[in-house]
């Protein structure tokens, strides 16, 4: 039906169904991009599936665009660079204040929440054979991978790691070319911020051991006490490696629009993946936690007009002020 009507708008008749296509499609863009991540995280695959989705479903071009993760995302999406993008409460709320690394000063308030993901757990991966098995075995000195320079993981877990007492050379890059750097003796430890199965992990456990290293319930009080972070526990069954739940702590993501964005359009594109969440599932598991009733875990950022509408009319309750 959707494909139906982006043919009609194609001969744009001045009656009937078609004209009201054209009107609801007023200022769309011709294509969008959604900034993501490096490749191997959790980010480019759940944020280059959902773009692909939206595309498909809307009859547009679109796809994820690798980046730095959620402080660059900020900045992209506020200044219109990319449509849509993918960002954590602890970044969206640096970007917000002008305290983004990437442009100090500017208040990146045209970045407008769009839809809830899911939570980002921080954890910690080693090899098996080096003895890590949990912080306090990290020796000092330790090469940690900590992902890209500006995102969560690298704005966050070296201060948590600190606070733990954890004296560390700190290294950076995207999550698949440090998987292979632990690998290859090259890094002693990656500490991880995504949403989990990390892909690269999951690809680490076909080749070789790891260690998927959790906290402390006093080590997990200890960071909860110093950043806004809440109590998290990664599943049994998110990796091979796991026979238990390993304790953690996580972070929420959500998606972002550009503000100046047609209403219609973020409306569009909000009820494609929030109305189908078994097919963003299958995207990435993650995508369970995507789902209205986590419209609430919000508290940083305006909505886009367009996302508010669909989910209010989908039982939220998001108050006029939260709205730009």
């Amino acid at each position: 039906m959707k494909r139906a009507l982006i043919a009609g708008m194609a001969v744009a008749f001045a009656f009937g169904s078609t004209a009201a296509s054209a009107q609801d499609r007023a200022g769309w863009p011709d294509s969008f991009t959604v900034g993501t991540a490096s490749q191997g995280g959790t980010y480019f695959a759940y944020g280059s599936g959902w773009a692909n989705l939206v595309a498909e479903e809307l009859g547009i071009s679109g796809g994820g665009e690798v980046t730095g993760g959620p402080m660059q995302n900020m900045a992209l999406v506020h200044t219109g660079e990319a449509a849509f993008g993918m960002t954590t409460m602890g970044p969206a709320a640096e970007s917000l204040a002008g305290t983004n690394p990437i442009a100090p000063g500017v208040q990146m308030t045209s970045a407008c929440a769009m839809f809830p993901m899911y939570q980002t757990p921080f954890s910690i991966t080693a090899l098996a054979s080096s003895g890590i098995a949990s912080v306090s075995d990290i020796p000092e000195g330790a090469k940690i991978g900590f992902g890209p320079a500006g995102s969560t993981s690298d704005t966050y877990f070296p201060k948590m790691l600190e606070e733990l007492g954890v004296k560390f050379e700190r290294r950076n890059g995207g999550w698949a070319d440090l998987g292979g750097q632990l690998q290859d003796g090259l890094l002693d430890v990656i500490a991880f911020a995504a949403g989990v199965p990390v892909p690269a992990v999951s690809q680490l456990e076909v080749q070789t051991k790891v260690n998927i290293i959790e906290f402390t319930e006093t080590e997990q009080k200890q960071i909860m006490d110093a950043f806004p972070v809440s109590e998290f526990d990664i599943a049994a069954d998110t990796y091979t490696t796991l026979t238990a739940p390993a304790r953690s702590v996580s972070m929420w993501n959500f998606a972002i629009a550009n503000c100046d964005l047609p209403e219609s359009f973020v409306y569009a594109a909000t009820d494609v993946v929030m109305s189908d969440n078994a097919r963003m599932v299958s995207i990435h598991r993650a995508a369970r936690s995507t789902v209205p009733e986590n419209w609430n875990k919000n508290k940083v950022m305006k909505w886009h007009p367009g996302a508010a509408k669909w989910f209010n009319e989908h039982g939220a309750s998001i108050p006029a002020d939260m709205i730009h």
